[in-house]
């Protein structure tokens, strides 16, 4: 990396915004799914760490 930034970088010709909605909430998904098996297994392993605190 240099020292020293040349300056911002250029205009482009693409504009990107995301536009909100008000009063809604982002929406919250896993980033991935998981199989039934080991979704099973997360939750007893969630369960067994909530139930000792």
């Amino acid at each position: 990396f240099p020292d020293e930034l040349p300056g911002i970088p250029p205009v482009r010709e693409v504009e990107f915004n995301i536009e909100l909605i008000p009063g809604v909430e982002p929406v919250s998904k896993a980033p991935y799914r998981m199989a039934p098996v080991e979704l099973k297994e997360l939750k007893d392993q969630l369960q067994e760490l909530l139930e000792r605190g």
